[in-house]
């Protein structure tokens, strides 16, 4: 199994990108996307369950997570874009339902750097 994350890079406040999860070695009912700032634990962001997504409320309104099952491929849209929002995301992956717990999903990708500028 393996999950690559891409998508990330340098973006001012206010800004936009899309990160792409790329799974292969299996088929995932849950996906989702975590993140990792500088001193900081790792934090959940979003999942989707089959259609069912959930958000941090820290992101809630400004990133939209979905999926393309043809491609195996989740991806995490992120408008309006803070500083705060500068952080290593990690793409998880999970063969059943999952909270938003780190320990609940079995795969993680790589991870990719988003750093928001003002």
């Amino acid at each position: 199994v393996q999950l690559q994350a891409s998508g990330g890079g340098l973006v001012q406040a206010g800004g936009s990108l899309r990160l792409s999860c790329a799974a292969s070695g299996g088929t995932f009912r849950s996906m989702g996307w975590f993140r990792q700032a500088p001193g900081k634990e790792r934090e959940f962001v979003a999942r989707m369950y089959w259609t069912n997504t959930d958000y941090a409320d820290s992101v809630q309104g400004r990133f939209t997570i979905s999926r393309d099952n043809a491609k195996n491929t989740v991806y995490l849209q992120m408008n309006s874009l803070k500083i705060e929002d500068t952080a290593v995301y990690y793409c998880a992956a999970a063969g059943g339902p999952t909270g938003r717990s780190i320990r609940s999903y079995d795969y993680w990708g790589q991870g990719t750097l988003v750093t928001v500028s003002s």
